[in-house]
Formats: C-alpha cells, sequence, structure tokens
C-alpha cells in the first residue's frame, strides 16, 4: 500500500508541474502577443511621424509655386486646364530598400481637388463579361504615375495616395514602360547606394497648345515632355532630365541636365530655400551612372549619323532584316573566346552588352594589323547585316572593308 500511495503522490505531482509548465507557457505567449501589438502600434506612429517629417522637409527644402494641396507624402499643384498636377513633389528616403509596400492599383480621384480629377473613363473604358471578367477598351495612352509607387514603398499610406488621378499623366506606353522607369528605378538606386534621402520634384511640361485623348472625358492633356529635378542635399548633389513623351532612342545619361536648365525650360524655382547655386549650375554624371565610371559609353545620338548609319540602340530594329546597315558605337570590351573568336562590345560591356560584332578565328588574318588593338577604346562603324544572338543584337564582321574609324564615316556618303 506504501508503494501505491508514495507513486500516487509523484504522479501528482508532475501533473501539477505540467500543469505550472502549461501555465507558464500560455503566460509567455499571451505576452508575446501583447507585446507584437505593441509594436504594430509603434510602427504605425512612427510611420505618421515619419510622414509629418517628410511634409516639414518638402516645405522646408522650397516648393515650385505656393498654389498646392499635401497629401502624407507628397505636395502636388494642379493643372484643372489639363487635369494633371502642374508639378508633384516627393522625397526618396533609404528605407524603400526594406519596404514592404507594393502596388497596390487603387486608382481613383483625388478628394483634395474640389473641381475633381481626372477618372478612369479619361483613360479607357471596360465592360465587365459573363465570366467575371472585363474587356478593356483603351485610349491609347498609360496612367503615368508622376510621383512613382515604388518610391514610397515604405508606406502603404503613402503609396496608396499615389494612385490618386492627380498624380496621373497620361504617357505613350514605350515611353512610362521604358525610359521613364529606367529614371525612376535610377534614382532608387542612388538613394539605397548612398543612404541619403533624395528630393524630387515631377512634372509635365504643360503648354497651351497640348493636344487632349480625343475620348477622354475631361480632355486630359498630352504633355510632350516631363522634366525630373533630383537634390541630394546631404551631399550637395542635384540633376534634372528633360525627355520627351515618346519611345526613347538614347539611354538615360543623355537626357541629363542640370537643374538651371530645367529651371529655364519650366520657369520655376526648384528647391527655393536651398542656397547652393553651384549645385543647381552642374551635376557629376559619373556619380549618378556608376556605370559610366566602369567605362560604358553613351551611344551616339542618332540623329547626328549620317543616312544608313544607325547607333547600338537602333541596331535591334535591324535584327534579320536581312539587308546590310552600318552600326557606330565606342568599343568599351574586347575579348577572345576559348576557340580564338574575338568578341568586340559596343558603348555597353558585358554582361550588359547592347550590340555585339564578332569575328571569326579564320577570319582575323583578314585584317591588317591588331584588329582588336585597333578598335578598342575608340568610336568605329561596322557595317554588314545584324542578328540576334543570345538576345543582343550581334554583326558578324569578316574583313576590314566592313570596318572604318567613327571619324571618317563622312567619306563614305
Amino acid at each position: 500500500m506504501r508503494v501505491v500511495f508514495v507513486l500516487g503522490m509523484v504522479i501528482c505531482s508532475l501533473y501539477v508541474m505540467g500543469q505550472d509548465v502549461k501555465i507558464k507557457i500560455e503566460q509567455l505567449e499571451a505576452q508575446k502577443s501583447s507585446l507584437k501589438s505593441q509594436l504594430v502600434e509603434i510602427e504605425q506612429q512612427l510611420e505618421g511621424y515619419e510622414l509629418e517629417q517628410c511634409l516639414e522637409d518638402l516645405i522646408a527644402i522650397g516648393l515650385p509655386s505656393e498654389d498646392y494641396i499635401t497629401h502624407s507624402a507628397m505636395i502636388l499643384s494642379y493643372s484643372e486646364e489639363h487635369e494633371q498636377a502642374a508639378w508633384v513633389s516627393h522625397i526618396i528616403l533609404p528605407k524603400i530598400e526594406s519596404g514592404t509596400a507594393f502596388r497596390s492599383n487603387d486608382f481613383r480621384t483625388d478628394p483634395k481637388i474640389l473641381s475633381g480629377t481626372a477618372v478612369e473613363e479619361d483613360y479607357f473604358l471596360k465592360y465587365a463579361q459573363a465570366d467575371g471578367s472585363y474587356e478593356y477598351d483603351g485610349f491609347g495612352y498609360d496612367r503615368g504615375h508622376l510621383a512613382p509607387s515604388a518610391d514610397f514603398r515604405w508606406s502603404t499610406k503613402a503609396l496608396s495616395e499615389s494612385y490618386y488621378y492627380s498624380n496621373m499623366s497620361p504617357q505613350v506606353d514605350e515611353f512610362n514602360r521604358e525610359i521613364w522607369a529606367d529614371l525612376e528605378a535610377s534614382l532608387r538606386s542612388y538613394v539605397i547606394t548612398h543612404r541619403v534621402p533624395l528630393y524630387v520634384v515631377t512634372l509635365p511640361v504643360l503648354e497651351d497648345d497640348l493636344p487632349s485623348i480625343t475620348r477622354s472625358i475631361n480632355k486630359v492633356s498630352i504633355p510632350r515632355k516631363y522634366i525630373k529635378v533630383a537634390l541630394d542635399a546631404a551631399n550637395n548633389q542635384a540633376i534634372a532630365f528633360s525627355l520627351e513623351n515618346k519611345k526613347a532612342d538614347r539611354l538615360l545619361p543623355a537626357y541629363a541636365i542640370t537643374v538651371d536648365k530645367a529651371e529655364e525650360l519650366t520657369g520655376l524655382d526648384f528647391f527655393s530655400k536651398y542656397n547652393n547655386p553651384q549645385v543647381e549650375a552642374q551635376y557629376n554624371a559619373e556619380l549618378w551612372f556608376p556605370e559610366l565610371a566602369d567605362g560604358d559609353k553613351e551611344p551616339i545620338y542618332a540623329p547626328s549619323l549620317p543616312r544608313g548609319h544607325f547607333n547600338t540602340l537602333n541596331a535591334a530594329l535591324h535584327a534579320k532584316s536581312g539587308r546590310k546597315i552600318t552600326v557606330c558605337g565606342h568599343t568599351v570590351g574586347t575579348r577572345y573566346s576559348k576557340k580564338g573568336h574575338l568578341w568586340l562590345n559596343l558603348d555597353k560591356q558585358f554582361p550588359n552588352q547592347i550590340f555585339s560584332v564578332f569575328v571569326r578565328k579564320e577570319d582575323l588574318v583578314n585584317f591588317s594589323g591588331d584588329l582588336e588593338q585597333l578598335v578598342k577604346n575608340d568610336d568605329y562603324c561596322f557595317t554588314g547585316k545584324v542578328e540576334s544572338f543570345n538576345g543582343t543584337p550581334t554583326m558578324n564582321v569578316e574583313d576590314e572593308k566592313q570596318v572604318k574609324a567613327y571619324l571618317r564615316i563622312g567619306l563614305m556618303e
């Protein structure tokens, strides 16, 4: 009996201990849940203060005009005549690197524009289908963000507000999705690399004679040109860009201008309370485009080339056309393959090449001298058929008659 009694006591004791542990686990889980709730509340408060700080900093650096409305993280001036913002000012913060808010696509009217903004029917119509999907009837233009949503991915609220129609402007699709997107990504890259905030003002150049979207309810104007201005006040660096609303025929660095030039083109005073004229009078291209410091070059300006000659960007348009053309550019990279074939990359280096020249090993004897050393780090034109090789426009060159120094292309006419 005594053994049974002792065994019973042990079992009871273990049961009580088990209950104590279970209670402690439950208490800690409840405490953990409470801390999570507190953390969410703190993060919301922190975001609120950061949004307030953004607006204070934008006003402190100086806005282009005094007629504006404020949102959580952007300030804009609205043009009722053109049904889009005259300008939008915002800050790109280093926090975008760790931001977790992404495209919300909640396009809607801006409640702070009392006269009303553009609406969805200014850009396209949609018709509900029996299966629940929609058939879209577009008017030919993208709803292009002036202040891009990705610049606000640290704040769900600010990102959502970037989808107000007051922040939209009709853009040619190849412009919006290519060079304009490249510019937006380039500025974010600068912020992440240098760990500094970037003050940005974006505007469509609104003129009296602008055409409008024909089928648009509110007759939204179609800008011919856009300007974006950026200031790194921490390092006293600035740059601006002027781009036409069409598919670009050059790379982004070719569209860079000084802030002074942007002010001349628009008649506005950007960053009016930032007193450093020297910064606005110049820009350091290699600082904003690190690839230039690494040896890449801007493709030759296409209109400056003689008839029948193309820069490296336009060469892709003639891939597999079957006819011979002449492509001109700067030889930024050369290399021999394992089999001894020579590869030349023009304007952009491997692995980001945009045009390549290929010379077979057996054809190298058709050149007087060392072809690699002849064309390396210099401007040359190559004549032949362009084909796509692993997605890169490529020309096969067999003899020196197909190669001519860029400075001599006038003799080829």
